[in-house]
């Protein structure tokens, strides 16, 4: 036996922790912050928070107890409103920061453990296997028939086959084979954790609503305490009595400063909010909503980093009655045909993310499963121009099934169609791409002995 293939021996107790003492802990860390104090912060040098407290403050000398206790109570409602909305969007935000698993397996001392990631060291020999996230940053030391899903960086959803001396990064997750691996990097000395840490230094810009506020309140209290010296100035001048001077210069220059504005515009931007979220859309600055309002074309990569990171099927179009339908549609013979023929089209055992979803559904809407009465009997590989696959299957009394999918001019090509019926599948192809479904270029075909 080769030296190549023996059993490693892994770190020793005494080399996991002098590692641990020079690289710390597996561990992603970012600022530490109080969010209701940074919430209360932010709501307390608001444009519109500071003009309530003054207009607030300029009543009660006044004497107008009842115009005083409306801004105090509009202030806290400002505040609570800022606050709750911070509060919810950080909560939830919190819950999208769990992208590794609690523990991993290591080679140390020559026995297999299993220990939290967090206590993962450079040089540690790791072992990673279908179905689980990469805990650490490593490289490749053995692989078998490993592929690795890397959408968390890269964005994309299609697995990426590695071998020995290929890098593997954390939080990607394992969709096929098994693999030794010897960590490099560790916490935010990772790529995800060089991510992290380049996402915090990124300041928070004011939206155009807050910047346009600001110069508003900044040019009228401006305005205003210019009145206010004029008109105490003058009625000084002939009356030489200062504090009647000063109650009629704070009156003018009250009438001036728009206290009622900041409270309107918070009640609208807090109503936005609130439908958004009743959409399950987290927002974490209600000042974004107006600016969201106006924009006009908004850019987005959808795969992997805004999604979930897994396919599934939305919609099928079932030609036999010329409709498309939706999850809620398909107990239907028709369709279930379609997924039927597009599942047995797919990988007996897949790992292409759609593939998975095929069976998924198909496994949802079958009345009856037929998958373990069959076995594949022959495969034509993807190929061809177009391309197209087709998978041969049977049982034990020797019925068949022939299911092939592909690009739609390929399967049109070898169907019986006529040329009206091809328009419409094209017109069916082109609106659910239009709508976005990435698998609406790939259309089944099925027969049945």
């Amino acid at each position: 036996m080769q030296a190549a293939q023996s059993r490693p021996e892994g770190l020793s107790e005494e080399q996991v922790s002098a590692s641990r003492r020079l690289h710390g802990k597996n561990m992603l860390q970012g600022k530490t912050q109080n969010n209701l104090v940074e919430a209360l912060r932010d709501a307390f040098t608001e444009p519109m928070f500071l003009l309530l407290l003054a207009a607030g403050i300029i009543y009660f000398l006044l004497g107008e107890s009842a115009e005083g206790i409306f801004m105090i109570a509009a202030i806290f409602m400002v505040s609570a409103i800022s606050v709750y909305q911070s509060s919810r969007s950080g909560n939830a935000l919190k819950a999208l920061k769990a992208l590794n698993q609690p523990s991993a397996r290591v080679i140390r001392d020559g026995r297999e453990q299993q220990i939290p990631t967090e206590e993962l060291v450079p040089g540690d020999l790791m072992i990673v296997e279908e179905g689980e996230q990469v805990p650490a940053d490593a490289g490749i030391v053995r692989a078998n028939d490993l592929s690795i899903n890397e959408s968390v960086l890269t964005g994309e959803a299609f697995a990426v086959r590695k071998a020995e001396g290929d890098p593997l990064f954390m939080g990607t997750a394992v969709t096929s084979g098994m693999a030794w691996a010897e960590v490099t990097a560790i916490g935010n000395q990772t790529e995800l954790g060089k991510i992290g840490k380049s996402l915090e230094q990124i300041s928070t810009e004011k939206s155009p609503l807050q910047k346009q506020i600001s110069s508003f309140v900044t040019k009228m209290a401006v305005v205003g305490a210019g009145v206010f010296l004029l008109v105490w100035s003058i009625n000084f001048y002939h009356s030489r009595d200062i504090l009647d001077s000063l109650l009629k210069g704070l009156t003018l220059a009250m009438s001036i400063l728009p206290e009622e504005v900041p409270v309107a515009f918070t009640t609208f931007m807090a109503i936005g909010a609130w439908r958004l979220m009743k959409m399950g859309i987290i927002v974490k600055q209600t000042q974004t909503v107006e600016t969201l309002g106006s924009a006009s074309v908004i850019c987005t990569d959808k795969t992997g980093t805004i999604t979930e990171n897994r396919m599934q099927l939305a919609m099928i179009y079932i030609h036999a009655t010329g409709q498309t339908a939706a999850a809620d549609m398909w107990r239907s013979d028709a369709a279930r045909e379609v997924i039927a023929t597009a599942m047995w089209a797919s990988e007996t055992a897949p790992f292409d993310p759609m593939e998975k979803a095929l069976h998924e559904a198909y496994g949802t809407v079958a009345e009856t499963d037929l998958r373990p009465g069959y076995h594949m009997v022959h495969e034509y590989p993807l190929g061809g121009k177009p391309p197209m696959m087709t998978h041969v299957f049977a049982n034990a009394t020797g019925e068949r099934i022939i299911a092939a999918k592909g690009a739609p001019e390929a399967i049109m090509a070898v169907s019986p169609l006529s040329a009206e019926e091809r328009h419409t599948i094209e017109q069916q192809i082109d609106q659910l791409a239009g709508k976005g479904y990435p698998g609406a270029g790939r259309w089944p075909q099925h027969i049945q002995r």
